[in-house]
């Protein structure tokens, strides 16, 4: 099951169900229900799992349907119907968005470049010794805590962007950096029980020269927007994603990852562990709050190219059989923060 959140310029927000490449309108039906996490919020009220709820007012007659792919071809703000990020929050501080990196078999490589390390030097790096104890106590078992994998924080829901959104360069930014990713959705319930809600496909945005000046720098170069969607799959699988990341400037293509994989049959980290470990914290589950944790990735452009992003570059993330493209354009960031920033007293 794919849910999409969407704006229809006359009517406002609307939450749907993707299929057959329509999209059903169920606020048609269910006014009340404007979001993903109205609908949530429905499933608790009804005592029921948030698919059965879907599929309850999927049984009704709907008549509200739009196409798929002009939701897709839209820009955000525009005078027709467009797409949001599939989940968000009403209150977008309630919106946590995290992270964890060095968790698939292939992406120690690209941390190690970037840290400065070579596969074979001794004493190893912090990254590749974060890696290696990921791989031998990434997977407990069913009874046990795992070994802590690394993790960070991206910012609250003012940093969420959608399909055909913009993805910004601050101005005080030395590049932007693209990451293909699988993103694990969650909502605390009632009685602050972490539930998921699925997976959306995302783009961690990073500035990976400022992390390259040192692996201290990596918490400021994480505080970036980021994009997910185009839809939340409804769904508990997460074996086998294959992913593909292009870049194109000026209608040219200029970085291609080639085949990419996620899931966890190429991560050193179990689910449940990565799972486990961010919501151990008591502030990680006050009931309400939504949460977009970022899986990590195996391949960055960073480590193979000789240029930088610029304003009007076009990302497209692919990841065929799990949902549609995420499509996003990088735009420069405001310019009206001065440098430095000066704070006046109160």
């Amino acid at each position: 099951m794919r849910l999409v959140q969407f704006v229809l310029p006359h009517l406002g927000r609307r939450v749907g169900v993707v299929r057959d490449q329509v999209v059903i309108d169920l606020t048609s039906t269910l006014p009340e229900c404007r979001t993903v996490y109205d609908l949530f919020q429905r499933s608790v009220s009804l005592n029921q799992k948030l698919a059965a709820t879907i599929e309850e007012l999927l049984d009704r007659d709907i008549s509200s349907q739009y196409s798929y792919a002009q939701l897709l071809s839209e820009v955000p703000g525009g005078t027709e119907p467009y797409l949001l990020p599939p989940l968000d929050h009403p209150e977008p501080s309630r919106l946590m968005i995290s992270g964890t990196g060095l968790s698939h078999l292939g992406s120690v490589q690209s941390r190690d470049q970037m840290h400065g390390g070579t596969q074979n030097e001794v004493p190893q790096t912090d990254s590749a010794r974060m890696f290696e104890m990921g791989l031998k106590g990434g997977r407990p078992a069913q009874d046990q805590r795992g070994v802590a994998p690394e993790w960070f924080y991206k910012g609250d829901g003012f940093n969420l962007r959608g399909p055909q959104a913009t993805l910004e360069i601050p101005a005080f930014a030395l590049d932007g950096g693209e990451e293909p990713e699988i993103v694990g959705c969650y909502i605390i319930d009632p009685q602050g029980q972490p539930r998921r809600l699925g997976f959306v496909l995302g783009n961690e945005w990073s500035d990976h020269a400022t992390e390259t000046i040192n692996y201290l720098y990596l918490a400021p170069s994480k505080l970036r927007t980021c994009s997910v969607g185009p839809s939340l799959q409804v769904t508990d699988e997460f074996s086998d994603v294959a992913l593909r990341c292009t870049v194109s400037r000026n209608g040219q293509t200029i970085y291609d990852s080639g085949e990419l994989r996620s899931g966890e049959n190429h991560m050193c980290h179990s689910l449940r562990n990565m799972e486990d470990h961010h919501f151990k914290y008591p502030e990680h589950r006050r009931p309400g709050d939504l949460h977009l944790h970022f899986f990590g990735t195996s391949r960055l452009s960073f480590n193979s190219r000789d240029w930088k992003y610029q304003a009007g570059d076009v990302i497209r993330i692919q990841a065929p059989g799990f949902c549609e493209p995420l499509v996003n354009v990088v735009a420069a960031g405001p310019h009206d923060v001065p440098a430095p920033f000066v704070i006046e007293s109160a």
